[in-house]
């Protein structure tokens, strides 16, 4: 179930998308360890690169542990995308650099006209591929859309003009940016990619168990595919479609497990940025870990209103506690 990404031979088929917010050190690891074959990182602006933002900065840290990973960076303006790209190049830990052409935040892709934007200019795109893999030594990788609306679906096009440019990956995300996140991903268009190039090609839409993984690789014929929304306080995910696709059964997964991996997770969080924004992230993170457990409701406001690891770790063991002392360990999951 292996392929071939540059001088890598990834392990499996799997790869965590490049979520904003989510897709930092403690959550790469994790899907690493439950069996992402890589992860991509946060995306981060080649401008703030450029001018040498902390913050942005401190985006960049990734271990070895976490390794093959891309890091991902987004920007319209040529000069900045290269300077920015070959920081990384010197700088990171990470094995590809890839670039965003297919983010639909208005933020990103009106403000600051990058991301799905590019989607409108494919020279514009080829440009920014061709100097950035001149002037790096690590594989270049694109994540692209379908297109910027319906009537302009263009990933064919682009994607034949990214492999002429020098990449070694291109991702795509079988919507338009007109679509966001909503409606069915074209898997035609994955296909179509997919036949038009010799480079690898991973498709990104709607997975979300084993079945849907299967099905978009045996119909598109893509390399690998992308677990972006599906993965948010579920790591398993990684697990779970691995056995799916080599016809072996998951290991249940109990509560105590899911107890173990949000005190890790807050604990690592609060190692790289500190316990108060530890509280902050795990206010989002812990709703989503919890999410179809039995009477979640009420120790999910108590994690949102926590402000120290004390007051979080007590909460956790509380409901815990509870839950197993009704249900037992195995956890079988239900509306809550």
């Amino acid at each position: 179930m292996s392929f071939k990404l540059g001088n890598y031979v990834v392990e499996n088929k799997l790869i965590l998308a490049p979520m904003a917010g989510v897709s930092n050190h403690p959550f790469r690891l994790m899907a690493r360890q439950l069996g992402a074959g890589v992860v991509f990182a946060e995306m981060v602006s080649d401008k703030a690169i450029f001018f040498q933002n902390p913050k942005t900065l401190q985006m960049l840290y990734m271990t070895v542990e976490e390794k093959p990973a891309a890091q991902q960076i987004f920007g319209s303006d040529l000069e900045t995308m290269v300077e920015a790209a070959m920081f990384i190049d010197k700088n990171s830990n990470c094995d590809f650099i890839d670039i965003n052409m297919g983010c639909p935040v208005p933020k990103v892709a009106i403000g600051a006209q990058a991301g799905a934007s590019l989607m409108k200019d494919p020279q514009k795109i080829y440009d920014i591929v061709k100097a950035i893999k001149e002037k790096v030594s690590k594989p270049v990788t694109v994540k692209i859309r379908s297109g910027w609306d319906s009537e302009s679906v263009n990933a064919v096009k682009v994607a034949k003009m990214i492999e002429k440019a020098g990449a070694s990956l291109i991702t795509v995300h079988a919507r338009t940016r007109a679509q966001g996140y909503s409606g069915e991903p074209d898997l035609d268009v994955i296909k179509a990619v997919k036949e038009a190039v010799s480079i690898p090609v991973i498709g990104n839409g709607n997975i979300v168990d084993g079945k849907s993984a299967k099905h978009m690789l045996e119909y598109t014929g893509c390399d690998a595919v992308m677990i972006g929304r599906a993965s948010l306080g579920n790591p398993w995910i990684f697990r779970e479609i691995n056995a799916y696709l080599n016809g072996e059964e998951a290991p249940v997964r109990t509560y105590e497990e899911v107890k173990t991996l949000m005190i890790r997770h807050f604990d690592d969080l609060a190692k790289l940025k500190g316990e108060h924004t530890a509280c902050l992230e795990m206010r989002s993170h812990g709703p989503w870990y919890l999410k179809g457990l039995p009477k979640a409701s009420q120790v999910r406001a108590k994690l949102a209103r926590t402000t120290n690891r004390r007051e979080y770790m007590e909460n956790l063991e509380m409901y815990f506690d509870d839950v197993m002392s009704t249900h037992g360990n195995v956890i079988e999951i239900t509306e809550s």
